[in-house]
């Protein structure tokens, strides 16, 4: 049995306890008089010096014991930390993750002497003990004696491992690799397969037969660590090891399974419909009966499927407030960084892909959105600033907020580099704000006036606002100068199956996803007004830009209409009406993806096929409003 089947489920727990240790380390920073703090870090460190030490990456070990050491010396010493010890907390943990990276990828995970002796000298500055010998094998992973010769008497062995063992099922692991050193194991149980689940609590059974006596066994099987308990049942007692199936509600699952399982729910979702469609055109009461009943067994299966890929939007916001406070510090700034709505959910696949927009909004924002703290102190403001991560739940999709209280979007600058790049025409004074802030998207577009290893490269915001509409959403920009700036990036919950508006134009069929259809109405030609130019409809006493489908997408003008269909559509605070020639109604796509014709234009976000087979385009809310 190799202990390194575990090395994802390692890699997994130890990145959730090296983000626990930076947040406390943040936490630390804000208080360092907290005494509390430095107890959760040590906690932290020892458990993945254990964890690593099963594994047997002696490396990685080695240096959480130097810094377990370095904490067990603040911790006793009840002192504030340094800003040094800070920093040098920090940079180490950095190494370690660094470390586990290349230790579960297989590689040589050598830590940097230096690193190490650093660790030591301040440890022992603060009146601890340097490590004196090297933890690269540690004592539970030391080979045992040859097993005495010749066939021994069978024992039922139960073993219960300690609540806070960490990764029970490697260290169960280890201790059946000690038996085998002893004699023959055999009749495990739970079965090794169940040490992989998150609800194995520790406790397991086996039969070993060894000549050797039960002190010795139970040696050995301590030896491995973090054994609690060594119970042993002669054979002739005829008992059963007690000893209950991991049982539990959860349990870790590849995603690449999920994603498999999704297209396969998707293609069955089209099936659904091409039988929906087929069945229409059949007087057959029976075979309607079973394409309902097949409907509903699909539509339950797709639920659940994609409430498995929901996934907190915690697991990638946590991963920002370290980063924020390094950039801030290498910008000579100050910054509080604020996370809200860590509980909401998205579908696993759009959270991996907004990590990286993420990342570009955050980084402009300490960069270019908020001042230095002499310059907000000159402004009347307080020296630090402040930024606000947030997700929150809009009807059927989220909005992600990054928002900022730092100089906001000059508006006479943005208008001057679009004149400098040709973007707008010279004599234009003014520019509406949606116009205005769509420049800021636009690729090579940016304001800085030198290129740091932040920003400067018109790189960023346009990677945001395409990533964006890949994923079925829309970028929203909103600043007020002087006072900050909100980029909202809108989603979907889930982003391969959704509900969606047909609409037919001229003979082709678009799809218009629901999240983004405020309502519909119908318009008399002659309630059709221009306003500057161009056509806008009287809604509640409002009026909204209308976009005429057809002639956008080249299908021509329909013939003469008493009444024209029109699809409002809403993004953010943003609203357009779409004239089409007719609407076929609600129906549940698959989305597929879509590489549009070089000079498309880009208000299409995808495609899907219709319970007809026939193929149809998805329209980009973002792109049409």
């Amino acid at each position: 049995m190799d202990v390194r089947q575990y090395a994802d489920l390692f890699l997994s727990e130890s990145r959730d306890h090296l983000t626990a240790y930076n947040h406390l380390l943040l936490e630390w920073e804000k208080d360092p008089a907290a005494r509390e703090t430095v107890g959760g870090l040590f906690r932290a460190m020892h458990t993945i010096k254990g964890m690593a030490a099963t594994m047997g990456f002696a490396a990685v070990a080695e240096l959480a014991h130097r810094i377990e050491n370095l904490l067990d010396a603040l911790r006793r010493q009840q002192r504030p930390p340094t800003p040094a010890l800070l920093e040098l907390l920090f940079r180490s943990g950095d190494a370690l993750e660094r470390a586990i990276s290349v230790a579960v990828a297989g590689g040589q995970e050598a830590v940097p002497e230096a690193a190490l002796e650093e660790l030591d000298r301040a440890a022992t500055a603060l009146g601890g003990t340097a490590v004196a010998e090297r933890v690269s094998r540690s004592s539970l992973l030391a080979p045992l004696p040859e097993p005495a010769a010749g066939a021994g008497a069978g024992r039922q062995v139960r073993v219960t491992l300690r609540p806070d063992a960490p990764i029970k099922g490697a260290r169960a692991v280890l201790v059946l690799k000690r038996a085998e050193a002893l004699g023959a194991v055999s009749g495990i149980a739970p079965a090794v397969t169940a040490f992989e689940t998150e609800q194995f609590d520790g406790r397991f059974a086996f039969r070993l037969e060894s000549g050797e006596d039960a002190a010795r066994i139970e040696q050995a099987i301590r030896g491995a660590g973090d054994v609690e308990q060594v119970e042993f049942v002669a054979e002739e007692a005829h008992e059963a090891p007690v000893v209950e199936a991991a049982r539990g509600k959860h349990v870790r699952v590849d995603l690449r399974r999920l994603d498999a399982l999704m297209n396969e729910i998707g293609e069955l979702a089209i099936a659904r419909g091409r039988l929906a469609t087929l069945v229409a055109s059949r007087d057959d009461a029976e075979l309607g009966d079973a394409a309902v009943q097949i409907g509903r067994l699909a539509a339950s299966l797709q639920s659940e499927i994609v409430a498995a890929r929901m996934t907190p939007v915690w697991q990638v916001f946590d991963r920002f407030p370290r980063m924020v406070r390094d950039l801030a510090r290498q910008e000579g700034k100050q910054v509080d960084f604020r996370v809200e709505g860590k509980e909401i959910e998205l579908d696993r696949a759009i959270l991996d892909e907004i990590a990286d927009p993420l990342v570009h909004l955050l980084r402009n924002a300490v960069d270019h959105g908020i001042e230095s703290p002499a310059e907000r102190l000159a402004k009347g403001k307080p020296a630090t600033g402040r930024l606000v991560l947030a997700a929150v739940k809009e009807r059927s999709s989220v909005a992600i907020r990054v928002t900022d209280d730092g100089r906001g979007v000059s508006r006479a600058v943005v208008l001057a580099k679009a004149k400098e790049m040709g973007l707008v025409a010279a004599e234009v004074e003014a520019l509406p704000d949606e116009e205005l802030f769509r420049l800021l998207t636009r690729s090579g577009f940016t304001t800085a006036k030198q290129i740091t290893e932040v920003s400067g490269r018109g790189v960023g915001i346009d990677v945001v606002s395409v990533a964006a509409r890949s994923l079925g959403g829309s970028l929203e920009i909103r600043s007020e100068e002087g006072r900050g700036t909100t980029f909202a990036l809108r989603l979907p919950v889930t982003l391969a199956i959704m509900r969606a508006l047909l609409a037919r134009v001229g003979s082709e069929t678009y799809a218009m996803p629901l999240t983004h259809v405020a309502e519909t109405v119908d318009q008399q030609p002659g309630d059709i007004r221009r306003v500057q130019g161009k056509e806008t409809i009287l809604l509640r006493g409002k009026l909204v830009p209308l976009v005429r489908l057809g002639e956008l997408v080249g299908a021509g003008s329909p013939a003469a209409l008493k009444r024209i269909p029109v699809v409002v559509l809403e993004v953010g605070e943003r609203r357009a009406g779409i004239a089409v020639d007719a609407l076929l109604g609600q129906q549940e796509i698959v989305v597929k993806g879509f590489d549009p014709p070089r000079g498309t234009l880009p208000v299409f976000s995808g495609a899907t096929i219709l319970g007809d087979g026939r193929p149809a385009l998805i329209l980009d809310a973002g792109g049409l409003v």
